[in-house]
């Protein structure tokens, strides 16, 4: 960012203000994509606005309607763009390009405007829209919803960031060609399908989009809770707004077991935060954290939200992940965990999604149970799956299982070798630390 020059140093935007633009993104995307269309140049113009509000700001004070001074701003960038670009064109051409679409006119301030959370809803459905394919849909969310980097989605994904950025390209395309609506219908569960209709096909649709939407709410409150990269630990901010938005698609469909399951997992998983880093930011793991600083009520809601999914719902993958995050929330301390209930909570998990992180999470609970050895052994058949070989989480938990084992010396460097291959600063201080102690 450019510097004033005055003696006195520019200083920027702060923190806060960092995360209120963070958080504000997608309401102002989906505002303009509500009223607007043009997805790809609606993205452009709302990073036009953030910039503008990163440098305004702390010089002039933050507006009374930060969300509202982003519109305006971002609404300016874009019909100046459309302007420049369908210059050339007809005038009639420019002026139906430049007017709302009736159907989607987002009525002024003050005269029923949609909330923000339904804009940010929309969006959402709209990402994970059925002429998307399944890998397009979830990048381009966790993009334009999440506010997530493209190389913080290729990590989140485990891909390569270059094919992440084809896929979040092609993606932008295909809604632009696609002229998908913009908006949810109200009331029911119709618009996740994005199709209309009925029959068994609709119903697949329906239910291959609402699986994306909540892949997609997971992998943004898993970067909250854990980020991929940078000084801090979590990402509070982007944990929240995953837990509004589960929210928001739990009072639509409350019947939803999946979705009962994922809002279940979020608030036993974050129940943790308070305890998860010291008053310096370094991480704390979970078996070493004080359980009074844990958030009960959190707690308390997703033990009842999973145990009326489990009784009433088919069973699915989210509940099975909360019902194991319930397990360790409601052990009095580390040594009443009940890793017996946990391992074959994971043996039920790993039939329906024999993924490479319920896997490594499975080899904990064996670790746990029948000794590390044996885990171990697992690991070694993670080691060929491309998708998380050579990841930082393969080798911490490796390290882990070598310490238990007492192979201290290969277990320290393991520990090194995961310091080196993770890109958050408080896992890198974390994973050498324990690489430290064994050298002791």
């Amino acid at each position: 960012m450019l510097t004033d020059p005055d003696p006195d140093p520019d200083p920027g935007p702060t923190p806060a203000s960092e995360d209120l633009l963070r958080r504000l993104a997608p309401q102002v995307l989906g505002a303009l994509v509500r009223r607007y269309g043009h997805f790809d140049a609606a993205e452009d113009a709302v990073q036009e606005a953030l910039l503008a509000a990163a440098r305004q700001w702390p010089e002039e004070g933050r507006p009374a309607d930060p969300r509202g001074w982003l519109i305006r701003v971002a609404s300016r960038r874009l019909t100046d763009q459309l302007r420049s670009e369908d210059a050339r064109r007809r005038r009639e051409e420019t002026a139906a390009a430049l007017t709302p679409r009736d159907e989607f006119v987002a009525p002024p301030p003050g005269e029923g405007r949609a909330p923000a959370e339904d804009d940010t809803l929309a969006l959402l459905f709209l990402c994970c829209h059925a002429e998307l394919p399944p890998a397009g849909r979830i990048a381009l969310t966790l993009r334009a919803v999440g506010g997530l980097t493209t190389a913080e989605i290729a990590r989140a994904l485990l891909v390569p960031e270059a094919t992440m950025a084809q896929r979040i390209t092609r993606a932008k395309r295909r809604i632009k060609a696609s002229g998908a609506p913009f908006g949810i219908r109200p009331g029911g569960t119709d618009d996740i399908g994005g199709t209309g209709g009925s029959g068994p096909e609709a119903a697949e649709n329906r239910a291959e989009r609402l699986a994306d939407v909540l892949h997609v709410l997971y992998l943004i409150f898993n970067e909250g809770y854990t980020a991929t990269s940078g000084r801090d630990l979590q990402r509070a901010d982007l944990a929240a707004e995953a837990i509004r938005l589960t929210r928001a698609v739990h009072a639509r469909l409350p019947a939803d077991g999946e979705v009962a399951g994922l809002l279940a997992l979020m608030l036993l998983t974050d129940a943790r935060r308070a305890a998860r880093t010291t008053p310096d930011g370094d991480l704390v793991p979970l078996a070493e954290q004080d359980r009074t600083r844990w958030d009960r009520a959190a707690i308390t809601e997703g033990v009842a939200l999973v145990s009326d999914a489990l009784t009433h719902a088919r069973l699915g993958p989210y509940q099975l992940r909360a019902a194991i995050a319930a397990v360790h929330d409601e052990a009095a301390s580390d040594e009443d965990t009940d890793w017996v209930e946990i391992l074959a909570l994971y043996e039920v998990l790993i039939s329906l999604v024999p993924g490479p992180v319920e896997r490594l999470g499975h080899a904990v609970a064996v670790a746990m149970v029948h000794g590390p050895r044996r885990a171990l052994t697992l690991l070694g058949d993670l080691d060929q799956d491309e998708r998380l070989a050579g990841h930082h989480r393969l080798e911490a938990v490796r390290a882990h299982l070598l310490e238990m084992a007492g192979e201290r010396a290969e277990a320290r460097a393991t520990y090194a070798k995961a310091a080196g291959l993770t890109l958050s600063v408080p896992e890198r201080r974390y994973l050498r630390f324990r690489a430290a102690r064994l050298a002791e």
